[in-house]
């Protein structure tokens, strides 16, 4: 279920966590409103932004290390899922083409490919609906990940937020620009860093869920034109959207390995 802590990625999760909690060191270190609270006493609000920067850590972690969703051998029972599912007649209905969607097969990996499957060549696997390779978190987000991975940019943005606030009632006055930079230049540095990452997180997660409510992938929307199962479809059609409310319940409440072939084939009017 999760990949080797001491893997490729062993840099970049050291160095995630390492800027992590230097940053949320430097604020008890300021003159901030936490620092305060934590000398006379009120640990409520101490103890909770550590808990919070804590769990975006293991989130971090979970996200990081878990199975995306790697397709490691021929999905024989999806298959059989898949024509238990359609009607004999329905069969005969459909074109060769649509027929053959489900026949691919990897040129790199030489297994069956299901549905929204795609191949990482970072890592060396075809990932179930796959939505991109994440350089952050040094691993794909497909199937098995995707939502933790939501989950994950949730927590660190509430952190994130929460800590720029807390940097912002660090800042002490000082009669020169000189003076004040040698006051609070750590605490600017950390309140930069904040900064900078927060844009990126609310970029990242307001994209997600955008993408989530239609039911699509990052790679099916970079990529559209060159997918087969997608490109014979119209601009604004996509074949897996059953509208937002039941999209969001779908991918957060519905839990295990989803046939995106039997929704992919079903008929319009079929609601079932």
């Amino acid at each position: 279920m999760f990949k080797n802590v001491f893997g490729s990625g062993f840099l970049v999760r050291t160095a995630h966590v390492i800027l992590t909690w230097v940053t949320t060191l430097i604020l008890f270190l300021h003159d901030t409103d936490l620092r305060k609270q934590e000398e006379t006493g009120e640990l409520a609000q101490p103890v909770l932004f550590v808990t919070l920067v804590l769990l975006s850590v293991l989130l971090y972690f979970a996200v990081s290390l878990m199975d995306p969703g790697f397709v490691l051998a021929d999905d024989d029972d999806g298959e059989a899922k898949l024509t238990l599912g359609t009607g004999e007649e329905h069969q005969d209905m459909l074109s060769q083409s649509a027929k053959s969607l489900r026949q691919r097969r990897c040129s790199l990996c030489l297994l069956q490919q299901p549905m929204r499957a795609k191949h990482c060549q970072t890592c060396k696997h075809c990932v179930r609906r796959y939505d991109h390779h994440c350089p952050w978190i040094e691993n794909c987000v497909g199937e098995r990940n995707h939502r933790w991975f939501v989950l994950y940019l949730g927590v660190q943005l509430l952190a994130l937020i929460w800590g720029l606030f807390i940097a912002w009632s660090g800042f002490s006055p000082a009669p020169t620009w000189d003076l004040w930079l040698r006051g609070n230049g750590l605490l600017l540095a950390a309140a930069s860093i904040m900064g900078v990452v927060s844009v990126v997180v609310v970029l990242l997660l307001g994209s997600h869920l955008y993408l989530i409510s239609h039911n699509a992938t990052t790679w099916e929307f970079m990529s559209r034109p060159r997918i087969s199962y997608l490109r014979h479809c119209g601009a604004d059609q996509n074949p897996f959207d059953r509208g937002a409310p039941a999209n969001l319940w779908s991918f957060f409440c519905v839990w295990g390995i989803v046939s995106w072939e039997q929704m992919y084939f079903r008929e319009p009017n079929d609601h079932a």
